[in-house]
């Protein structure tokens, strides 16, 4: 004997719906579990402000003395001018002006106009020529023979009077100052030292060497093309101190 189910009593044909509903609707709720907030409500007490009296403060018044305003200045009469009317019995005569101009027709004077004599006085232009290309170096006393022999008398002569006037600065020696100092020099055109410079380490052996220079005696100016002409030269000083 076979058994017959009633199609609408199957109770597992919407299984999977339910299944689905189910579990959406689980969903649903954890998530407002998990999202849902408190908050905690602390007691809020107000107090309300009573003001049973109210004070009324007298405030005093005071009477501010106004000067009266000035009276308006006094207006000034008017003053009215009288014309007259005179009759025009006198001539005036017109006063003509000439015109400085001169015509084609106007006669010129002849004078002689004197011009006073105007000396010229011819200015010597300073000129300096390096020592390594003057045609005649300045001679050093003492130096004679050719340009080049001139030359080498003059660094000889120079080493020398370097030697004789050296002489080295106590401040320096006691602060352990040593170094090289360039010194600058010219020589003019009438063979004296000047425009003396120096560069150094520090000032103290900068103003020996200055001093050093400063002893050089006059010497014989040196020539370019038949001319005296200034002579620039340079020369280091070593200040070594010797322990």
């Amino acid at each position: 004997m076979e058994l017959k189910k009633n199609p609408k009593a199957n109770v597992g044909r919407n299984s999977s719906l339910y299944f689905a509903v189910g579990l959406n609707v689980m969903l649903l709720l954890t998530y407002i579990g998990l999202e849902h907030k408190t908050y905690d409500k602390d007691v809020i007490t107000a107090d309300v402000l009573m003001l049973d009296d109210q004070f009324d403060e007298d405030i005093p018044i005071t009477t501010i003395n106004i000067p009266p305003p000035p009276p308006p200045p006094a207006q000034k009469p008017m003053i009215t001018e009288a014309i007259t009317i005179v009759e025009d019995v006198e001539d005036v005569e017109e006063t003509v002006v000439k015109s400085t101009e001169i015509g084609q027709d106007d006669i010129i004077d002849e004078r002689e106009i004197g011009v006073e004599e105007v000396e010229v006085v011819e200015v010597e232009e300073d000129i300096e020529v390096p020592f390594s290309v003057i045609e005649k170096v300045p001679t050093f006393p003492g130096c004679k023979g050719t340009n080049a022999e001139l030359r080498k008398c003059f660094e000889e002569k120079m080493q020398a009077h370097l030697l004789k006037n050296f002489r080295y600065p106590e401040a320096a020696a006691e602060l352990n100052i040593h170094g090289r100092v360039f010194v600058f020099f010219v020589i003019d055109r009438t063979g004296r030292i000047t425009k003396i410079k120096s560069r150094g380490p520090n000032h103290l052996l900068e103003a020996e060497a200055e001093r050093i220079m400063s002893l050089l005696p006059k010497m014989e100016p040196g020539t370019q093309r038949d001319r005296n002409v200034s002579v620039p030269y340079s020369i280091p000083i070593n200040f070594i101190l010797q322990e």
